[in-house]
């Protein structure tokens, strides 16, 4: 396995796997994706001789993003890296992709970034993601409740070396 800037050529592949993720991430169009990874500072990958694992797509600050989550750690945050997302194939899932994507991450982001921060699923729960993210250090900072209470997401965040 190996870990890599995403390129444009890797959009439909990442797009595919993006949309068989959801609800543990939102569907995105091509033409979504194509903005994402124009502002993304983090765009990597990680593939093997099969193809693609798993990919994460984090995005800076100062961004006119239409997330509302991204908009929330904005209002509390001058300075962030956004994990806008990140997927793993169901193939590589317990494989060490998801923990080497953000390895990467928290390499890129230490000495330049205070902080990662990102959501996880609350309402469709996501255990699994809540306890790998918890082992990674991230710690729940705040709960966003949507769509009547339906929907909601924890806030998490992780302190980088500065």
């Amino acid at each position: 396995m190996r870990v890599r800037d995403a390129v444009a050529g890797d959009h439909a592949a990442i797009l595919a796997l993006n949309n068989t993720a959801i609800p543990h991430v939102n569907a995105l169009s091509a033409g979504e994706l194509a903005w994402l990874s124009g502002h993304a500072n983090f765009f990597r990958l990680a593939e093997d001789e099969d193809g693609l694992l798993g990919f994460s797509l984090v995005l800076p600050s100062g961004l006119d993003y239409w997330s509302d989550n991204y908009k929330w750690f904005a209002v509390r945050f001058d300075r962030f890296l956004y994990l806008d997302r990140v997927v793993v194939a169901e193939r590589a899932r317990r494989r060490g992709v998801g923990r080497q994507l953000y390895e990467a991450l928290f390499a890129y982001g230490s000495g330049a970034w205070p902080r990662v921060t990102l959501e996880v699923n609350l309402r469709p729960p996501n255990p699994d993601s809540e306890r790998f993210h918890a082992r990674l250090g991230f710690t729940t900072i705040g709960v966003r409740e949507y769509e009547g209470g339906a929907s909601a997401v924890l806030m998490m965040e992780r302190t980088l070396d500065t």
